[in-house]
């Protein structure tokens, strides 16, 4: 029987509730400083969350909701600048502390770290929105603690294909069997399971109604010992919060 090796997490809704008030906020500014008549409310942004990737979602936005702005060949630089206009102000608003890592998150990553588990990121966001979120919102220097971090554009199909996970694991030059995912979407968890990976699901407002058929464990938080999680779905083997013990229980089961 494998070993738990390395833990891999998704970023965005997994580590941080960063979709409504913090990537969304941050696409609005770009918008407006472009001087764009668009604006993202919270209703129409769970549903622009249905495509992941920022560019992708922009493009989706024009395609399906926006039909009377003009698009042409010039287009998809006008995304591509909107994107990273936006990712400036993504950063500006972690630097302010704005956006904390949910419960349980920083615990268990120091509880992995301290037991010798790899840790590693994959997801759809960009690199530079990863270093921001864990830089500000985690330790600083924290960036250098998850051994691979796949992200952005690293692979051309995104999430719900399962090459990001694939491709993680190939630079951790490991097996799914010797992981655990940790996701909070119905895209993530396409993916994950598509890389064969056992996965941990932790819902937010947007994915609270998503089919999470096949997670190991479905939580509304990983909670702390203080403030316990409920389990949606699967067995949380007698656990309050999401800890090492019960991580090797999933793993083993």
């Amino acid at each position: 029987m494998s070993s738990l090796q390395a833990l891999i997490f998704d970023v965005d809704g997994t580590l941080s509730d960063t979709e409504r008030d913090g990537h969304r906020v941050a696409f609005n500014q770009a918008f407006e400083q472009a001087g764009l008549d668009w604006n993202w409310s919270v209703e129409l942004y769970g549903q622009l969350l249905s495509v992941t990737g920022g560019k992708e979602r922009m493009a989706y936005y024009l395609q399906k909701f926006n039909t009377d702005f003009p698009t042409d060949s010039s287009t998809p630089q006008l995304i591509k600048e909107l994107h990273a206009s936006k990712t400036r102000h993504y950063t500006e608003l972690l630097s302010t502390g704005a956006i904390p890592l949910r419960p349980g998150v920083k615990r268990l990553i120091h509880e992995a770290r301290e037991n010798n588990l790899r840790i590693a990121i994959s997801t759809t966001t960009t690199p530079a929105n990863v270093t921001a979120l864990l830089e500000h919102a985690l330790e600083k220097g924290s960036t250098e603690w998850f051994e691979v971090i796949a992200a952005g554009d690293i692979v051309p199909a995104k999430k719900p294909a399962p090459d990001i996970y694939n491709w993680a694991l190939n630079q951790l030059n490991l097996e799914a069997k010797d992981c655990l995912a940790f996701e909070d979407s119905f895209n993530g968890i396409k993916s994950s399971l598509g890389a064969g990976l056992k996965t941990i699901i932790t819902i937010n407002d947007y994915t609270k109604a998503h089919d999470f058929s096949g997670a190991s464990l479905v939580l509304d938080q990983m909670g702390e010992a203080d403030s316990p999680f409920t389990t949606l779905a699967g067995n949380n083997h007698g656990a309050s919060f999401l800890n090492l013990d019960l991580l090797y229980k999933i793993h083993a089961s």
